[in-house]
């Protein structure tokens, strides 16, 4: 197996409103904000040759991985096997409206978070394995550093699944937007250098960071 360091970043904020909302396979694009946030991870992440990049083909994270990709020579893959958590029918609802109109389902997902499936929805278990399957496709390929732009439930999914955490906790990993996340696989098994590292967004909203962030570990080509 040849040592892959796997830099993953969730795409960077949405246009939903001010009310938090389920927003899973729902398209919903970056904006002003999450713009900013991914032109943050670019500025940090600009040390880093990537041998594959890769997004779920959701607009959101297709956007944050151009931004990030930049002026590279690669070509961005997309993977709908990445993309967020299917909400089913509780798809774009705020967290109000769902707690207030289906108090008992809201409250049976809070108790197994890993198992309780919205109607016509996913669970954390079966995100998980569509997750894995598409992981392990990655960590078993040729290696280097491989950016993925994911979501904050397929982030967390693929922390557990690398670094043997119950799907159970998964909520309790932070993702927040524009965040970066970095393991290293190897003949070991995997190990995390880096977990929800969000980059300082620009001064007064300007097009680049006022000051130079680099990451503070060497990315493979360096090591080699």
């Amino acid at each position: 197996m040849k040592p892959l360091l796997l830099y993953f970043v969730r795409h960077g904020a949405i246009a939903t409103g001010e009310a938090k909302a389920f927003i899973g396979h729902t398209d919903v694009p970056l904006n002003r904000e999450g713009i900013l946030q991914a032109r943050a991870a670019a500025k940090w992440l600009a040390p880093v040759a990537f041998s594959r990049t890769i997004a779920s083909d959701l607009s959101r994270t297709r956007r944050t991985c151009e931004i990030i990709a930049g002026h590279r020579a690669c070509t961005i893959e997309t993977m709908p096997a990445l993309r967020e958590i299917h909400l089913g029918d509780w798809e774009g609802a705020s967290f109000h409206e769902i707690q207030s109109r289906f108090p008992e389902e809201f409250a049976a997902r809070g108790r197994d978070i890993e198992n309780w499936r919205p109607p016509h929805g996913e669970s954390f278990a079966d995100c998980g394995e569509r997750v894995r399957k598409t992981l392990d496709e990655i960590v078993s390929g040729p290696g280097g550093n491989v950016l993925i732009v994911g979501h904050a439930g397929v982030n967390r999914l693929i922390l557990c699944s690398a670094l043997g955490i119950p799907v159970k906790e998964l909520l309790r990993i932070g993702q927040d937007y524009g965040c970066i996340n970095v393991i290293e696989f190897g003949c070991d098994g995997a190990c995390a250098h880096l977990v929800n590292y969000t980059p300082r967004l620009p001064l007064r909203h300007q097009d680049a960071l006022s000051t130079e962030t680099k990451p503070d570990y060497l990315p493979l080509e360096c090591c080699l």
